[in-house]
């Protein structure tokens, strides 16, 4: 700031106050001289009001660090009395006796999906063959299983209702007369070229208890192997006397000298109506039919009926169509239920309420040397075949 008088001195900043001037003023009065004290009348500054100090950042930032450690010791302290009251109510635990609720009402199943339905029915089915005692037949009923047709499941079935039937506790013999000797492979027999067979039994008159093998699946179930063999079998019988009757005169024998009586044989047959199949039908008193539900499956079942009866009429008075199983049902198809009705309506009494569903388990056993009884008793397929057992074991032998 310059002097009034122009003069390049410094004023001081610190002015204090203005001398109260009366009256008008005029420029000399203005007039400073330099022997004046300048000082005493130079206008004051205006007052300054002093500016409030910002916060000063440290503090803050103690301020939330203070927050924060309240925060955590708040809880840390909220930790500890959780921890005690669980120490409490474990100490109270272990004073107190343990009560038991008691059980609640167990609400109703819920079968509202297919699934739940199916497993529901397995379930109502298992309990009852649980629960079920089988009787067992005053004589042997010996079966013969054929088909002339392949494929309708005639070993599958020979298999399983024998494994079943021993399994309820009968006593029950399997005899292997197809040359491919899958039943044998089933029971988990030996059957190689060089095992004594059927065949011996049949060509060489070899007794059946020179041959027999006791089968692994269970204790009361006996087989009679096929080999390969057995696939010249046919033609060697030709030439021979009796050649119908060879099979039954050896299984008449085995029966009559066993140490304990057989409650069931089965005859496996191969798929055609040769020499072979015709010892199994002399040699049997009932014959039961497998039939799959197909088309097929029904236009081969009268001639084998013709067959039947003329077998009946000359060579065995005592044989009888029994029973019928339906087999590879697949109820979600119309043809399916169409066969099986149809087989109904012509054969009453010989079809067997059960059916026999398609099923992988029923394919899986056999490559473990197993009937479906043994590899999966609780599954679908096994249920049938055990339900099946049951009902023929119920119908007993025809009068």
């Amino acid at each position: 700031m310059k002097h009034p008088t122009g003069d390049s001195a410094d004023v001081p900043s610190e002015i204090t106050s203005i001398p109260p001037i009366d009256g008008d003023i005029s420029p000399e009065d203005t007039t400073i001289s330099e022997n004046d004290d300048w000082t005493t009348w130079a206008p004051a500054a205006p007052e300054t009001v002093p500016a409030t100090e910002p916060a000063d950042d440290n503090d803050a930032i103690e301020e939330i660090a203070s927050a924060e450690v309240a925060a955590d010791d708040a809880a840390e302290l909220v930790s500890e009395a959780e921890d005690l009251e669980v120490v409490a109510e474990a100490v109270a635990q272990e004073v107190a006796p343990v009560v038991t609720p008691p059980p609640a009402a167990s609400a109703a199943f819920d079968d509202s999906t297919p699934l739940a339905r199916e497993l529901s029915e397995i379930t109502r089915r298992r309990q009852a063959l649980a629960a079920e005692r089988l009787p067992l037949p005053p004589h042997t009923r010996v079966f013969t299983v054929a088909n002339q047709k392949g494929g309708v499941g005639k070993t599958t079935t020979t298999v399983n209702l024998a494994a079943a039937l021993a399994r309820s506790g009968a006593r029950v013999l399997v005899i292997d007369l197809d040359p491919q000797g899958n039943a044998s492979t089933a029971l988990g027999v030996e059957h190689r070229s060089e095992t004594p067979s059927v065949y011996d039994v049949i060509i060489n008159d070899d007794d059946m208890s020179t041959v027999l093998q006791k089968s692994p699946e269970f204790a009361a179930l006996y087989a009679i192997p096929a080999t390969i063999h057995l696939a010249g079998a046919e033609i060697e019988l030709v030439s021979m006397v009796a050649r119908e009757q060879r099979l039954r005169t050896a299984l008449d024998k085995f029966l009559a000298e066993a140490p304990e009586p057989y409650h069931y044989v089965f005859i496996d047959c191969p798929p055609s109506l040769g020499l072979l199949t015709i010892n199994a039908f002399v040699a049997a008193r009932e014959v039961l039919i497998p039939i799959q539900c197909e088309y097929y499956a029904l236009e081969g079942l009268s001639q084998l009926l013709k067959n039947i009866q003329l077998i009946e009429r000359h060579l065995n008075p005592s044989l009888t169509v029994s029973t019928i199983l339906l087999t590879m049902y697949d109820g979600r198809t119309n043809l399916a239920n169409q066969v099986a009705q149809d087989v109904r309506d012509h054969f009453p009494a010989q079809v067997l309420k059960t059916l026999i569903p398609r099923s992988v388990r029923i394919s899986e056993a056999p490559s473990y040397g197993q009937s479906v009884i043994s590899y999966d008793s609780n599954s679908p397929g096994s249920l049938s075949y055990l339900e099946a057992a049951a009902e023929i074991a119920r119908r007993g032998a025809p009068q």
